[in-house]
């Protein structure tokens, strides 16, 4: 075995890490990838006998990358004003697929990385390696350009307004299931006693429906459960599945994506709802996996 092909094989031991780091940070497969891509092209052009730590050289390289996206997207206001949500990872109900689940380890699901989009990206940065990777905050503070305390106090900053605005959600898969299928059917029948009856009464909705549609944002049960009847009357059809590892819904109008909701649920309630029903970025995901 060449260096090259050495090298190749570490590469490969680290990619799922560096891969769940770039999701989180961008909150897109594919733009994850392509952070991963240039760690990848990076350490070709590195003397790799010196680097001492490869895990820790390339997580930090990734962070810097992701770091120079996420900065270069709000310069370019590459997303609209509104809720943004990120794209989503689809699993039958069955099983997550083993590729999916470093990417899903610390329960990151939609509702998280809603909140990681409201953070600066220093903070971000800050508080996924931190918090999520217990990367050392002399690290942190390389990547940023700022001292180690000062990486701290984005961290904190992070910490603060996740712990603030995140539900712990129950964790069982066969009462999410329930609460989320009850919701579904009382969607289709309009019948609105039955939403109230899953909804939490400060059940929040967030909708990004793209940058020709907005987005809309829904608080209070009575609210919630109205913009759901009104939908009972477009004949769609939803398909339980996970998104991000725990029991949401992809819907369908005369076969076509139409939408794709997460729900957070705590203590047997719907406490958030999540849709992505931008249509561009809806054919962009791979729906065949439910099939599988």
């Amino acid at each position: 075995m060449d260096e090259r092909e050495w090298l190749a094989e570490r590469f490969e031991e680290h990619r799922p890490r560096l891969r769940a780091v770039a999701y989180r940070m961008l909150g897109s497969l594919s733009a994850a990838d392509d952070a991963v891509q240039e760690a990848w092209i990076r350490l070709g052009r590195s003397d790799a006998g010196d680097i001492e730590n490869l895990g820790g050289w390339l997580t930090t390289v990734v962070g810097r990358v992701s770091l120079d996206m996420l900065r270069s997207r709000r310069r370019r206001h590459e997303e609209p004003p509104g809720v943004h949500l990120p794209e989503p990872i689809l699993d039958p109900l069955d099983g997550t697929d083993p590729e999916h689940e470093a990417l899903l380890s610390d329960s990151v699901g939609l509702a998280m990385l809603v909140v990681l989009e409201t953070l600066s990206p220093p903070e971000r940065l800050a508080f996924v390696l931190h918090d999520m990777f217990a990367v050392p905050f002399e690290q942190i503070a390389r990547i940023v350009g700022r001292s180690p305390e000062a990486a701290r106090q984005l961290a904190s900053r992070g910490r603060r307004r996740v712990q603030g605005e995140r539900t712990v959600p129950d964790t069982d898969l066969e009462t999410q299931r329930t609460v989320a299928e009850a919701f579904i059917t009382a969607a289709r029948d309009g019948d609105f006693e039955a939403l109230l009856e899953v909804l939490d009464p400060d059940v929040v909705l967030r909708a990004d429906l793209g940058p020709f549609g907005g987005s809309r944002e829904v608080h209070g049960a009575v609210a919630v459960a109205r913009q759901a009847r009104s939908y009972s009357r477009l004949g769609l059809v939803s398909r339980p599945a996970l998104v991000n590892g725990t029991v949401g819904a992809v819907v369908t109008l005369d076969g076509e994506p139409f939408s794709v909701g997460a729900f957070t649920i705590s203590a047997g309630k719907i406490v958030e709802i999540d849709i992505l029903a931008d249509p561009e970025r809806l054919r962009e995901l791979d729906l065949a996996i439910l099939d599988a």
